[in-house]
């Protein structure tokens, strides 16, 4: 298991209590003691519970936050995100913004970016993938 960043839809799930995930958190934790999450899925979590007025899931989330790590934007890594959206947008396979902005923090930070969305990030090849959403 290596160094990982967390992305929206894992993060998410380990909320709902998934199995394989919540496992996954689990033995990464025993191993890094941290989660590294991206300013990115900060804000795509915050904008989701706002939305909801749910106060209860934000104080869970905020005390998970306090715990762990949330990596910044920073000029190297919006630089990496706007060469990968050159890139994709030369081979006409683009991505959203944010898509574009976590992977450039996890190529930037030198981290595996744990996704169930596959299907987006998989198009980045200097950007390495898991799924926890999977078993093992």
């Amino acid at each position: 298991m290596s160094p990982s960043l967390i992305d929206t839809d894992i993060l998410s799930m380990f909320f709902r209590n998934h199995p394989e995930v919540t496992a996954r958190f689990a033995s990464y934790l025993a191993r890094y003691k941290k989660m590294s999450i991206s300013i990115i899925t900060y804000y795509e979590i915050m904008s989701g519970l706002k939305h909801r007025d749910s106060r209860k899931k934000s104080a869970s989330f905020l005390e998970f936050v306090s715990k762990n790590k949330v990596l910044p934007l920073t000029e190297q890594s919006v630089a990496v995100s706007a060469e990968i959206y050159a890139e994709l947008r030369k081979e006409g396979k683009p991505l959203d913004d944010i898509d574009l902005l976590i992977a450039g923090i996890a190529v930037t930070n030198n981290l595996v970016l744990v996704t169930h969305n596959q299907s987006h990030f998989g198009r980045i090849r200097r950007l390495e993938i898991d799924d926890w959403s999977e078993k093992d």
